[in-house]
């Protein structure tokens, strides 16, 4: 992000303890007009995260910003800011969708019933429908819609993709895509399916055991391991990588790239997003 340039959303040494987990000084940063992927296991924090930005879980420490301000100072005006859809929509199961779309803009003072009614069409979605008759990708592209419908700055989806066909998911990417062409908007969205990451996601930001792993340019973070394999898994390898896996025949690991060359590694190539998150779960976190 340029020097000087506003953030569209910065998480700092954002801290919730439960008890039996705890996130840990979580810290990142989405510069404007970028799609950021955040991905983890189940249970790594990811959905914590999102509720502490979302201050729907009140944190214990830390700070976040959206688009300059913070939002525990002005909670309501900065959360106008935002556009936040969670999964599947469960809420008010017996309401009708256009129904549930005036009481959500009353929220919104810049709701654009005109730009709801293009998404309905373009998800071939049934307002007069009740939730309950909608199927659970139905929901998800309802949810979505209703997001959308309003002058946000930033986008935060809780895996939007889930239960859609594979052109449904596509479909949804590419108007990811068109949201952030003003370079003004951004979006953040945690997803499984990291496939999708690899399509679209300018940023990236891993967290496991509510501790941040990494998270910068996707790119630069995917450069910066290798994945390695071979047929004796040497004493150095064990001792450099981050995490390994075996059998009697041969391993694969994953390594930092300013590790290589190393004793034992036949083959290396540049990890996808599901195998760094893989070989990092394995790990237990980030190791130094």
């Amino acid at each position: 992000m340029a020097s000087g340039e506003t953030a569209a959303l910065k998480v700092e040494s954002l801290t919730k303890d439960y008890g039996n987990f705890k996130l840990d000084k979580v810290c990142f940063e989405l510069p404007k007009g970028y799609v950021m992927g955040f991905v983890g296991r189940n249970g790594a924090g990811k959905s914590t995260t999102l509720s502490c930005i979302m201050r729907s879980v009140i944190p214990d420490g830390g700070k976040v910003t959206v688009d300059g301000e913070d939002i525990s100072e002005n909670e309501i005006e900065v959360k106008r800011k935002i556009a936040f859809s969670s999964g599947t929509f469960e809420s008010f199961p017996r309401a009708k969708g256009d129904a549930l779309a005036k009481v959500y803009s009353t929220f919104y003072p810049s709701f654009d019933f005109d730009k709801f009614e293009k998404l309905k069409r373009r998800f071939s979605l049934d307002g007069t429908k009740r939730l309950k008759e909608m199927s659970a990708g139905m929901r998800v592209k309802f949810s979505v819609a209703l997001a959308m419908s309003h002058d946000a700055k930033l986008y935060v989806f809780d895996e939007p993709t889930s239960g859609l066909d594979p052109v449904s998911r596509d479909e949804m990417l590419d108007l990811f895509c068109e949201m952030i062409e003003d370079g003004e908007s951004s979006v953040l969205f945690s997803t499984h399916i990291t496939s999708d990451l690899d399509k679209i996601a300018d940023y990236l930001t891993l967290i496991d055991g509510g501790r941040i792993i990494a998270s910068g340019v996707k790119n630069e973070i995917l450069d910066a391991h290798a994945l390695v394999s071979g047929g004796e898994l040497t004493d150095e390898v064990r001792q450099k990588a981050i995490a390994y896996k075996k059998t009697p025949l041969n391993y694969t690991a994953l390594l930092k790239k300013n590790d290589l060359p190393i004793k034992g590694a036949e083959t290396s190539v540049r990890p996808d997003i599901e195998q760094l998150l893989i070989y990092y779960a394995k790990a237990g976190g980030s190791r130094e």
